[in-house]
């Protein structure tokens, strides 16, 4: 985002939201107000920000007195702007080999490895997505691993410690990829899985290893009940295997299935070993082809992240086609555009636009910038939608934000202005 003064609110975690929003009472007023919820587009309307939180949306609300006016009289106010697939953090800026944190490719799965012990937390990107209207993003390991581990999910806060960035409350969300990346990976080695078939077999293999785990701990835990109520000797545990508990997690559905891949043949591949080990996907990732097995993904209730027209840069990838957004939102899909690009998330709006360009209507496309990202991540009910109660997530735009001399004049997280184009 060129020729921008970012400015961002001196505060530090844990007391970003609370000493700052607590503060004030904002008023933002006169925008053409899209909710992304069922109130849908209000013009010149009002919303007011209490605590962090949305207190009022609507056209004829009363402004506090003492409150803050943001006039945004001719500007457009959206939900923050949700990333589902962000690298930023595990592969920083400036990319070296130093701080490429992101693939931990020593073994074709590792689920019990997490994102967020990777974050550089003084990634420039960061401050570069607020400034793009992003509040929230799930930064995810690479794709080089069948299962790669387990994502973050962080909101943008201008702070210096994960724990002021983490999304408090965010479900888990595991990363696992499809075709040609881990077979590329481990083929070069001379090692397995080096075929597709060879994947799925691996897969299979760890999950049942994975379900024998847990009977294990089962049945040490019936014993253990047992010798509790006779008065006897308490068994010994069986061994702890973090990588097996993980995967553990995923077949009892405590952690959320994301799944990088490309064409209908991956993922129908994947949804065989899902269905035979009792997983639910919660999204396909990139998803070029997803327009081909839309009415299939609808049924299943699997969300699609995508992006607008990235095509051709791989053999998986030849099929893409810039309608596949609008034709599976069209079908019931819910449908994210996310980024996988430091770059991309700076603009993902405009990346919208090109969906509308492209047959999807403006509703959907507004909701893949905010509630369906929200849902698939899982944090729908905290976020993605100017509804009363929710976080006070916003981005200002100074024109419609699929207009392409659109620019983002202020971004909120918590209620706390994070960014703030120079003059406005």
């Amino acid at each position: 985002m060129c020729g921008v003064l970012v400015t961002v609110a001196a505060a530090a975690a844990p007391g970003f939201a609370a000493e700052a929003a607590d503060a004030e009472v904002i008023a933002i007023r006169g925008a053409t107000v899209m909710t992304a919820g069922p109130a849908g587009t209000l013009e010149n309307a009002t919303v007011i920000v209490r605590a962090g939180k949305i207190a009022a949306v609507g056209l004829d609300v009363a402004v506090p007195d003492g409150a803050t006016i943001v006039d945004a009289a001719g500007r457009y106010l959206l939900p923050g702007i949700i990333d589902t697939h962000s690298h930023m953090g595990v592969y920083p800026w400036p990319g070296s080999k130093s701080n490429a944190d992101g693939n931990e490719m020593t073994s074709p799965i590792t689920p019990e490895v997490r994102a967020e012990d990777s974050v550089y937390l003084q990634d420039p990107a960061f401050a570069r997505a607020r400034a793009g209207g992003v509040t929230t993003v799930m930064i995810l390991p690479g794709s080089g691993n069948l299962i790669g581990g387990e994502g973050v999910t962080l909101k943008l806060r201008p702070v210096e410690t994960l724990a002021g960035l983490k999304f408090a409350g965010a479900p888990r969300n595991m990363k696992m990829a499809s075709g040609e990346n881990p077979k590329r990976v481990y083929g070069g080695r001379n090692q397995a899985p080096s075929t597709r078939m060879g994947s799925a077999a691996f897969l299979r293999r760890v999950f049942t290893e994975a379900r024998e785990y847990g009977a294990k701990w089962t049945r040490h835990r019936e014993k253990t009940a047992r010798a509790t109520e006779d008065g006897k000797d308490l068994p010994d545990p069986p061994d702890v295997d973090l990588r097996k508990q993980a995967l553990l997690d995923m077949l009892e559905g405590r952690v959320q299935v994301h799944l990088h891949g490309y064409t209908v043949s991956d993922y129908t591949s994947y949804l065989r070993v899902f269905d035979e080990f009792g997983i639910r996907p919660r999204a396909f990732h990139h998803a070029l082809e997803a327009y081909k097995m839309r009415d299939e993904l609808a049924r299943r209730g699997i969300g699609v992240s995508t992006w607008a027209d990235w095509w051709g840069f791989k053999v998986e990838a030849y099929d893409g086609i810039p309608h596949n957004a609008g034709l599976c939102a069209a079908a019931g899909v819910r449908v994210a555009l996310h980024s996988d690009s430091a770059e991309g998330i700076q603009r993902l709006f405009v990346e919208a636009a090109k969906c509308v360009r492209f047959g999807m209507t403006e509703e959907d496309a507004i909701k893949a910038l905010t509630i369906n990202p929200a849902w698939q991540i899982g944090v729908h009910e905290r976020v993605g939608s100017i509804e009363v109660g929710k976080d006070a997530d916003l981005a200002l735009f100074s024109k419609h934000p699929f207009d392409i001399t659109t620019r983002v004049d202020g971004t909120w997280i918590d209620g706390v202005r994070v960014f703030t184009r120079e003059g406005r």
